[in-house]
């Protein structure tokens, strides 16, 4: 039998060094049912982080597996240079549920090629290089996406070719208008966005990239309405609008199937990617036909959009329309929260509990102050696994738990996860 020691060393001997990995000894997953996962030395565990938020419906679904199956029997690969039916369909699928009127769609193979590409619309169709971005964001590893991320450990290089400003966003704990009510809040971060325009660009920005709740940035949630106050400053400027579900969508937040529909607009561009193809390498962007249309220049996307993750990605989305998982995630993200609470109230460790529908967050400080802990995340981390369930990691400081099971997650598998986070929670209080 492999064992994952002996797996960790094949990995460091041909991956970076740079490949994150979890837990000490880091394990590999060899099969997976429901929203359990089996490792290769046979431990079992509850999957409440699901691949990064993209096993959106767990593993081994035979509506997805059947899709598979019967697609890869007939053509696995065909590029965009040929028409390709399951690519059609899926496009007029994502084109409808988007709200983007005339909607026009792009297929990728990850959301960072998908914010690229929206980065490339947007700057060429407003002639302009500037971008605006929030603070705390995160939107992917390529040489662009990591110019309009904000958090030093996942910034390598200031090399750019765009000029980007950051501007005040949702992450309140550590703002200085942390404060301030929900309303005053979000006119203090619409100040500091004029002052950006006015101070820091020379006026023609291309646009502002924005994921609704970020993610990396740990589960980071501004009050509903936030950008549509945002958007009416960027509309008055002609500035455009993006918008980052690549966590956020299809119905993860639970109030809303896009998380920017709890702002009250419309993205002029959308960016999606994850949980799309529950795990199959599919992302997107959509955009207006005038907006799609505008690129002067011949294009084409060898894998994105493939038949393969088409056809999974179809079998997934129609999934979870038919089994209202937008519901679900409200409803288990609510009895989640509800099961936390008490804990992380009687935490000291904890200072926030925060996130919305499917995506909830601890934030690990050092006892009595607003000091980020990321060892107490990490033992957190930890103790949840040696319990038999996994969640996930990130923050500003690596200090915040990310917990997000798909969103099949049944009642019992709730109430589990939340007495074994509770325990852990109770653990690290004892331990000091």
């Amino acid at each position: 039998m492999t064992t994952n020691s002996e797996l960790l060393a094949r990995h460091q001997a041909v991956l970076p060094s740079w490949l994150a990995l979890y837990y000490d000894p880091p394990i590999s997953m060899d099969h997976g049912e429901g929203r359990h996962v089996v490792d290769v030395e046979g431990n079992r565990y509850l999957d409440f982080f699901g691949g990064i938020l993209t096993t959106s419906l767990g593993y081994n679904v035979p509506e997805v597996t059947r899709a598979v199956q019967e697609q890869a029997s007939k053509v696995l690969h065909s590029s965009t240079l040929y028409l390709s039916e399951p690519m059609i369909e899926l496009a007029e699928l994502v084109a409808d549920l988007s709200g983007i009127p005339d909607a026009r769609v792009f297929f990728t193979t990850s959301g960072t090629e998908a914010n690229d590409a929206a980065l490339l619309l947007a700057t060429t169709y407003r002639k302009s290089n500037q971008i605006l971005a929030l603070r705390n964001s995160y939107h992917g590893r390529s040489f662009s996406t990591i110019a309009i991320t904000s958090q030093r450990a996942w910034s390598p290089t200031s090399v750019s070719g765009l000029s980007v400003n950051y501007v005040q966003g949702g992450y309140r704990m550590r703002s200085p208008f942390r404060a301030l009510d929900d309303d005053s809040y979000t006119t203090a971060c619409l100040e500091d966005l004029v002052q950006v325009f006015d101070m820091m660009t020379s006026g023609d920005v291309a646009a502002m990239i924005a994921e609704p709740i970020q993610g990396v940035g740990g589960f980071a949630v501004p009050p509903d309405g936030f950008f549509g106050a945002m958007k009416k400053e960027l509309d008055n400027r002609g500035v455009l609008f993006i918008s980052d579900e690549v966590q956020t969508g299809w119905g993860r937040t639970g109030d809303n199937f896009w998380g920017y529909q709890a702002h009250g607009i419309t993205p002029d561009i959308l960016t999606f990617a994850k949980g799309v193809g529950n795990g199959l390498a599919l992302g997107g962007v959509v955009a207006s036909a005038e907006l799609m249309n505008s690129l002067p220049a011949n294009s084409l996307s060898t894998f994105g959009g493939n038949p393969l993750s088409s056809a999974g990605a179809l079998a997934t989305i129609r999934y979870m329309l038919d089994n209202d998982l937008q519901g679900n995630s409200r409803e288990m993200g609510a009895r989640l929260e509800a099961l936390l609470g008490p804990a992380a109230d009687a935490c000291q460790s904890v200072g926030e509990l925060r996130g919305r529908g499917l995506m909830l967050a601890l934030e690990m400080v050092r006892p009595g102050t607003n000091e980020p802990d990321a060892d107490a995340a990490a033992r957190l981390l930890e103790a949840a696994r040696a319990r038999g369930v996994l969640i996930g990691k990130g923050g500003l400081y690596g200090n915040v738990l990310r917990i997000a099971p798909p969103m099949t997650v049944t009642p019992g598998e709730i109430d589990k996860a939340g007495e074994v986070i509770a325990e852990a929670l109770g653990s690290l209080a004892d331990a000091g």
